[in-house]
């Protein structure tokens, strides 16, 4: 079946009037009125200007009255960033398309003008699902690691994360994260299916990480943190290892911490779990609630893909303040042409990154940035959606609506950011808002529902009406 093309952003619906609104120039502190941008379903809204508030007086709301409060005296966690993984699988496909079309994919993800302005980004240590291949950077039973050797990133990935940083117009708030050791250092002797590092190997592997890191900045990428493993509770058919809560503990008391810091690298922000919300507080429990493990850490990863559970991130929070929380993946899956354009791909980024960002997250890391007409290339069949395809039999690009829901965080929700308290008094209506560090207020509105919602947007006795339109996002720029 030939894609049909999503509805495009292309470019030319980020309007001058846009881009002015992303300048500190555009300030409405006197909350007289307010510029709304808008993604919507059934219409061809895409991150574009659609109403403009105005505000007045307004005193007690009446229960019958659908509203949207916020306190911008009240501010809670900083923003770190958000961003999306430059895979193997990525760069594959970014260096199969045409030259113009690699232009317009670096320009719709990192500038900020024209784009999406991403200014996080993650990638694989060794393959994962996502490479074409499985490889690694040592050669078998080489536990000093004197055959230690990046040149098969330097094909396709080192380039497209040079090309990112550049986009971006400096480097991204960059991190690394392993699927797996080395066959030989595992319980299982493979790859995949899981197994467990074995204890012998904790100071290999520990150097493993700061050889990579090293090798990277040797190629003028710098590295802003790491996560322990991937899914560490997963037995995956790809390229997966496990770590029991004590498991990791250990790697990190022992080995790992010390290797950082000993290396002079005890500045970069180690992040322990990286998996799903489901067991989150139960490892948060095991590592952060032990001095001499949390003091190596900077906070918690996290994934998406048990669903919900949102409850479990607040806990974490409350229980560990000082601990930063971050989604490092996310994606829809599994693939199918035929189910492209469906509106729920969006939905389920818009409903995530809100709640995620209102139990206390700081970042929030999408998975591939940009993959095949077939969900690819992933080399155990495992595909799934991007918020961009390459369709590489004409060399076009397709944008998913997902793309356009990440943009209504990433552009008007900069790093620095500071959370404002911010509830709705209807179901339909979820909501988050932030404080830029220029001063604007940045109030994200999502509407799930099948009928649109009249509302109004209520702050310090001053009330704007709004719409909030069916099956919708906004962004309200104060």
């Amino acid at each position: 079946m030939k894609l049909k093309p999503a509805i495009l952003l292309p470019l030319l619906c980020l309007t001058a009037a846009f881009v002015h609104a992303q300048g500190a120039r555009e300030k409405s502190h006197n909350l007289s009125t307010a510029r709304v941008y808008t993604t919507a379903s059934g219409t061809d809204l895409r991150l574009s200007i659609s109403d403009t508030l105005r505000f007045a007086d307004f005193g007690q709301p009446l229960e019958t009255q659908p509203c949207v409060f916020v306190d911008p005296e009240r501010s809670f966690q900083s923003i770190i960033g958000f961003g999306g993984a430059l895979t193997d699988a990525a760069a594959e496909t970014f260096y199969k398309l045409p030259a113009d079309k690699q232009k317009e994919v670096l320009r719709a993800y990192y500038s900020l003008d024209n784009g999406l302005g991403y200014t996080l980004g993650r990638t694989n240590i060794a393959s994962c699902d996502f490479s074409s291949d499985m490889y690694g950077y040592v050669k078998e039973g080489d536990k000093e690691l004197t055959t230690f050797d990046i040149a098969h990133d330097r094909k396709f990935k080192i380039p497209l994360i040079k090309a990112a940083n550049a986009a971006a117009g400096k480097p991204l708030v960059f991190y690394v994260s392993p699927w797996s050791p080395p066959s030989w250092m595992k319980t299982n002797k493979e790859l995949l299916h899981g197994g467990h590092l074995l204890p012998e190997y904790y100071s290999s592997w520990a150097q493993h990480f700061i050889k990579y890191i090293r090798a990277l900045e040797a190629d003028g990428i710098p590295v802003w943190g790491l996560t322990v493993q991937n899914e560490p509770m997963a037995t995956q058919t790809w390229e997966s290892c496990i770590y029991t809560a004590e498991e990791e503990a250990s790697f990190i008391r022992t080995a790992l911490g010390p290797a950082l810091e000993k290396a002079g690298m005890s500045g970069k922000k180690l992040w322990a779990w990286d998996h799903n919300r489901d067991l989150i507080q139960q490892r948060a429990i095991s590592v952060l609630g032990d001095p001499s493990v949390s003091k190596y850490l900077y906070g918690m990863a996290f994934h998406w893909y048990e669903g919900g559970q949102y409850q479990n991130l607040a806990a974490v929070h409350e229980a560990y303040p000082s601990a930063h929380l971050m989604l490092s993946e996310a994606c829809n899956y599994p693939f199918s042409w035929e189910h492209f354009q469906e509106w729920k791909w969006g939905e389920n980024y818009g409903e995530a990154i809100l709640h995620d960002l209102n139990a206390g997250a700081e970042a929030w890391t999408d998975w591939n940035i940009l993959l095949d007409e077939k969900g690819g290339p992933n080399h155990v069949g495992n595909f799934c959606y991007a918020p961009m395809h390459a369709d590489l039999r004409d060399g076009s690009l397709h944008y998913m609506n997902s793309y356009y829901y990440i943009g209504q965080f990433s552009k008007f929700i900069r790093p620095g950011a500071k959370r404002l308290a911010c509830t709705s008094n209807r179901p339909q209506l979820q909501v988050t808002s932030f404080r830029n560090t220029d001063g604007r207020i940045a109030v994200v509105v999502m509407n799930a529902g099948d009928t649109p919602l009249e509302y109004r947007l209520w702050i310090k006795g001053k009330a704007a009406p709004a719409k909030a339109r069916a099956h919708s996002i906004s962004t309200i720029i104060l």
